[in-house]
C-alpha cells in the first residue's frame, strides 16, 4: 500500500509541477506576449535573420516553458505566408535551447531552500484575492505558479524516497543499459504525454532521488534525453496536418533538427561511454544537474553546428515535400482568399488579436480599393468597373465573417483586459469597413443611371470631387497609422482631415445649388450628385469610426 501511496504522490508531484509550468507561462504571456509578438513582427525585417531567430525561438520558450508551444506558433506563421521557412528554422533551433530551462528548474529541487521557496504559492494566490489591479493580479498568478512548480517538485522527490533503498527496483533500472532503447522509450514517451519538458522533469526527480537509469558511471539516462528531444517534436507533426505545403516542411525541419543532432550524440557518448561519470561529474556533484546541463550542452552544440546550414534544411524538407503538381488538363483550383486566421494561433490569444488585427486591415485596403475602383469608373463614366467592385466587396464580406468568427473564438480564452478592448475595437472596425465596401457598390449604380439618363457633369465640378477624394484616400492613410499600427497620436490627423471632408461636402453640395438655380446644371443630375457626395462623406466618417474604436 506504501508503494501504491508513493506513485500517488508522484504523479501528484508531477502534475502540480506541470500545473505550475502553466500557470506560470500562462501569466508571463499576458504581461509579455506584445513584446514577443514585437519580436517575431520584426524577424522578418532583421538583418541578421539566423541569430535574431536563434535568439527569439529561445527567448520567447524559455519565457512560455514550451519548445512545442513556440514550433506550433511558427508552423502556424509559415502557414499564413508571414515566416519564410528560412526564417522559421532558426526560430525552431532556438526553441529547443530555451526549453532547457525547465530541466535547470527541476535541477533546483535537490537545494535545502525549495521548502521555504514553496511559500510563494500563498503570496501569490493573496496577490489574486485582493489586489483588484488586473497586472498585479497576474504576477500574482504567476508567482503562486513558480511556487507551484517547486512544490510538485518538492511531492516528486519525497515520492522516490519509498524506493531509494528497494534493491530490486535500482537493480532493474541499472540494467537498463540498451541505448537503442532508451532513445525509443525517451522518444515514444515523450510522444504520448507531448511534453518533453514533463519527461526530462521526471527523470531529473528520479535521478536525483537516486533512481539513474542505467546506474552510476554510464551514459544510459543522456539516452532518454536525447529520445525525448525527438519525441517532442510529434506536437508541430500534428499542428501542420491540413496546413500548407511550408508549413509541413517547416515541421519536418524541426524533426530532422532533432534526429540529426540525436545521431550526432548518439555516436559521441557510444564512443566516450564514461562522459557522463568522467566529465560531467567534475563540475557538477548531483545527478539531476549533471542532466539538465546535458541537454543545454546537446541543444546549444547541434544549434552551433546545424545554424551554418540552415539553407541546407529548407533544401531538404523542399526536396522531400514537394508542391502539389495540378494535372495536365485538370481545372485550376478555385481561388481563395488569403487569410492571417490560423487556428494555431488560438492557444495564445495575443498572437491571435494581432493577426486579427493584421487581417481587417487587409480588409480595409480591399474595402478601399473598391472605393476607389468605383470612384474613378464615376469620374470616367466606365460601367465596367462594376463587375470588379462586386468581386472586392465579396472578398470583403469573407473577410469579415471570418474574422468575427475567429474573434469569437479568441474570446473564450483568458485575455488581460486590454487584449479584450482589441478585440471589441476589432469587431467593431470590421462593420464599419464592411460599410465602406458597400458605399463603393452604391457608387457604381450612380454611374450607371448617369449613362442611362445622358448625365453629365462639368470638368470642374469632377475636379471638385477628385479633390474630396483625395482627402478621404489621406484619411484612410492615417486611420491606418491609428488602426494598424496602434498611433493614436495620429487621431488629430484623421479628425482634422474628416473635419475638411465635411466641410467640402457642404460646400460642393451648396456650388451645386446655385448652378440650378442659375439654370447652369440639369435638375435630374440633383439625386445622382447630392447621394454621391453624401456617400463619400459617409466613407470618411467610417474611416473615422475605426480610428477612433482603437481610442
Amino acid at each position: 500500500m506504501d508503494y501504491v501511496m508513493s506513485v500517488v504522490e508522484l504523479l501528484a508531484g508531477l502534475g502540480a509541477f506541470l500545473l505550475g509550468f502553466k500557470f506560470l507561462s500562462d501569466n508571463i504571456e499576458k504581461l509579455a506576449m506584445n513584446k514577443l509578438r514585437g519580436w517575431f513582427d520584426g524577424l522578418a525585417k532583421s538583418k541578421w535573420s539566423r541569430v535574431a531567430g536563434v535568439g527569439i525561438g529561445a527567448g520567447v520558450t524559455a519565457l512560455i516553458q514550451s519548445s512545442s508551444a513556440t514550433t506550433v506558433m511558427v508552423v502556424g506563421f509559415v502557414n499564413v505566408g508571414i515566416m519564410s521557412l528560412y526564417q522559421a528554422t532558426s526560430v525552431i533551433m532556438g526553441a529547443n535551447i530555451g526549453t532547457t530551462i525547465t530541466a535547470h528548474i527541476a535541477s533546483l529541487q535537490s537545494i535545502n531552500i525549495i521548502g521555504f521557496v514553496t511559500i510563494l504559492t500563498c503570496v501569490g494566490v493573496f496577490m489574486d484575492m485582493l489586489s483588484k489591479n488586473e497586472k498585479v493580479k497576474t504576477v500574482g498568478l504567476m508567482i503562486a505558479g513558480l511556487g507551484l512548480v517547486f512544490i510538485g517538485l518538492d511531492l516528486m522527490s519525497s515520492a522516490m524516497e519509498m524506493y531509494r533503498d528497494n534493491a530490486m527496483i535500482k537493480e532493474f533500472l541499472a540494467s537498463a543499459t540498451n541505448p537503442f532503447v532508451l532513445l525509443l522509450v525517451g522518444t515514444l514517451f515523450t510522444a504520448l504525454v507531448q511534453s518533453s519538458s514533463a519527461v526530462t522533469s521526471l527523470i531529473i526527480v528520479m535521478a536525483d532521488g537516486g533512481l539513474l537509469v542505467g546506474g552510476t558511471g554510464t551514459n544510459a539516462v543522456l539516452f532518454l534525453i536525447l529520445g525525448s528531444n525527438i519525441g517532442t517534436c510529434i506536437t508541430a507533426i500534428l499542428s501542420s496536418i491540413g496546413a500548407s505545403t511550408n508549413a509541413k516542411r517547416a515541421s519536418l525541419i524541426h524533426l530532422m533538427f532533432n534526429v540529426f543532432g540525436t545521431v550526432i550524440f548518439s555516436v559521441f557518448l557510444l564512443a566516450w561511454p564514461g562522459f557522463m561519470s568522467s566529465t560531467l561529474a567534475k563540475w557538477f556533484s548531483d545527478p539531476g544537474r549533471q542532466i539538465a546541463m546535458f541537454h543545454t550542452f546537446f541543444n546549444v552544440v547541434c544549434t552551433l553546428l546545424f545554424l551554418p546550414f540552415t539553407r541546407v534544411f529548407v533544401k531538404i524538407a523542399t526536396k522531400l515535400i514537394r508542391d502539389k503538381k495540378v494535372r495536365e488538363g485538370a481545372p485550376a483550383p478555385a481561388a481563395e482568399e488569403a487569410t492571417l486566421l490560423d487556428a494555431r494561433f488560438l492557444k495564445t490569444p495575443s498572437i491571435a488579436i494581432a493577426q486579427a488585427n493584421k487581417e481587417a486591415a487587409v480588409m480595409a485596403g480591399l474595402a478601399m480599393e473598391s472605393l476607389d475602383t468605383a470612384f474613378k469608373a464615376f469620374v470616367d463614366g466606365d460601367e465596367s468597373a462594376k463587375e470588379k467592385v462586386e468581386d472586392l466587396n465579396r472578398r470583403v464580406g469573407d473577410l469579415e465573417r471570418a474574422i468575427v468568427d475567429y474573434l469569437i473564438r479568441i474570446s473564450s480564452s483568458d485575455m488581460m483586459r486590454e487584449d479584450e478592448k482589441t478585440v471589441s475595437a476589432i469587431h467593431h472596425a470590421t462593420g464599419d469597413i464592411l460599410r465602406i465596401s458597400e458605399l463603393a457598390d452604391n457608387i457604381t449604380k450612380y454611374t450607371r443611371n448617369c449613362k442611362r439618363d445622358h448625365i453629365e457633369f462639368s470638368p470642374g465640378v469632377l475636379k471638385s470631387l477628385e479633390k474630396m477624394y483625395e482627402k478621404i484616400t489621406a484619411l484612410y492613410e492615417s486611420t491606418l497609422e491609428v488602426f494598424d499600427k496602434k498611433d493614436l497620436a495620429a487621431l488629430k490627423a484623421v479628425d482634422a482631415v474628416e473635419d475638411e471632408i465635411d466641410s467640402d461636402r457642404r460646400t460642393i453640395i451648396d456650388d451645386h445649388i446655385k448652378r440650378l438655380n442659375d439654370g447652369k446644371c440639369k435638375p435630374a443630375s440633383s439625386g445622382v450628385f447630392i447621394n454621391l457626395v453624401g456617400n463619400l462623406e459617409r466613407a470618411a466618417d467610417h474611416l473615422t469610426y475605426v480610428a477612433h474604436a482603437f481610442d
